[in-house]
């Protein structure tokens, strides 16, 4: 779809999805996000998913950052985003800029309880494998009100 085509499909609460990734998420566009601007299909897509209770998973791509920058980041997860910056994780040893690519990957689909067999899990500090947690879905919660005085 066009990004100027707003009556795609995507942009309708109807339409079922488990959610949305935005990967890279420009600043542009976060702040669109955070400030419910639905100006764009990707914006009003995203707007969607908040407004249904689906995964939002926003994946920034500037750095550094100013703080009108953590000031949007912060907004966009009040309203139920998940931010998941692409950072680099040394604890799994990394051989290759795929490794690396493949960590961010893995975890953000991890959160769509997707596993495409990418992701090096941590298998404790001794190396071996510790006890499974119990398999519990994620629930899906709501964003909790702003406690007064905040802002």
């Amino acid at each position: 779809h066009s990004v100027g085509n707003q009556a795609a499909s995507l942009s309708s609460g109807s339409f079922k999805t488990d959610g949305m990734v935005i990967a890279p998420c420009s600043m542009r566009s976060l702040s669109a996000i955070a400030n419910s601007l639905a100006d764009n299909l990707l914006t009003r897509a995203a707007d969607v998913v908040l407004k249904e209770r689906r995964t939002l998973v926003l994946m920034p791509r500037e750095a550094p950052l100013h703080v009108g920058h953590c000031k949007l980041l912060y907004e966009a997860a009040q309203l139920g985003a998940v931010i998941a910056p692409p950072m680099p994780a040394f604890y799994n040893n990394p051989e290759t800029i795929d490794d690396i690519v493949n960590h961010s990957v893995g975890r953000v689909l991890d959160l769509f309880d997707l596993d495409v067999g990418i992701l090096k899990r941590w298998e404790g500090a001794n190396g071996r494998p510790e006890k499974p947690a119990q398999e519990t879905r994620r629930k899906k919660s709501t964003p909790s009100p702003e406690p007064a005085g905040a802002k």
